[in-house]
């Protein structure tokens, strides 16, 4: 993709190759939701990507999240957290998103399962895995997965809709095809301790700007892109 295309032009080649690498796997542009990684970049950014069309926007800091919500608060966006969060920030998160991502411990959920019934309310989420195996990232270990969904199972707030995963940085994407797959394999031997909407599959939120291709090919439901939208960041 050339550095000279418009903004909106950006976007369209996005989803063309999100449509080509669906159609690779024999599946629909329309089964994976783009979810645009806003953070950092102004909320005007937001509102023109949404002008476009984009509907669902990833945060992966509560504060800023706030903010960009309250100066959209007229759109119709679907607000994504994507990032860590700690238990202490648990009562911010559950009235602001669609879907979290990044569900990482038994006593996270409970934190939040407390304080949704408080609120009386529910928040659909995805627990994180840890594929790569890398110390640096958060998630749950895949061989500890069913562990903790069963802990989970209890926290009747919270549904657990799929699994969600950061693969580790590679110059190639199909050095991390096998992370995919995995996280793939993992919600297929699990799927009974979750609740996908529509009665589908688990979600499966995997794939980054320089490797959702792959994800896709790999079955993900959720790619999750920053750089190739809005331009990198400073």
């Amino acid at each position: 993709m050339t550095s000279n295309l418009t903004i909106q032009e950006r976007y369209q080649h996005i989803h063309d190759r999100v449509a080509r690498a669906a159609g690779k796997a024999g599946r629909s542009a329309s089964d994976v939701t783009l979810v645009a990684v806003s953070k950092t970049f102004p909320a005007s950014d937001i509102a023109r990507h949404h002008g476009f069309g984009q509907m669902d926007f990833g945060e992966n800091k509560i504060q800023e999240l706030t903010l960009k919500q309250e100066s959209l608060s007229n759109s119709h966006i679907r607000w994504h957290y994507i990032g860590h969060l700690q238990r202490n920030k648990a009562k911010f998160l559950t009235s602001r998103v669609h879907l979290f991502h990044a569900l990482d411990s038994v006593r996270l959920a409970r934190e939040l399962n407390k304080r949704l019934a408080m609120d009386d309310q529910t928040l659909d989420c995805l627990l994180q895995v840890n594929v790569s195996g890398e110390d640096s990232k958060f998630g749950v270990d895949p061989e500890h997965v069913d562990r903790v969904l069963t802990g989970i199972a209890g926290f009747d707030r919270l549904r657990v809709q799929g699994l969600m995963t950061l693969a580790a940085p590679a110059a190639d994407p199909e050095l991390v095809r096998g992370q995919f797959a995995l996280l793939r394999e993992v919600a297929a031997r699990h799927d009974d301790h979750m609740q996908p909407p529509h009665n589908g599959g688990p979600l499966l939120s995997m794939g980054m700007s320089s490797d959702f291709e792959v994800a896709i090919e790999e079955g993900a439901t959720h790619i999750r892109i920053g750089s190739l939208l809005f331009g990198e960041r400073t």
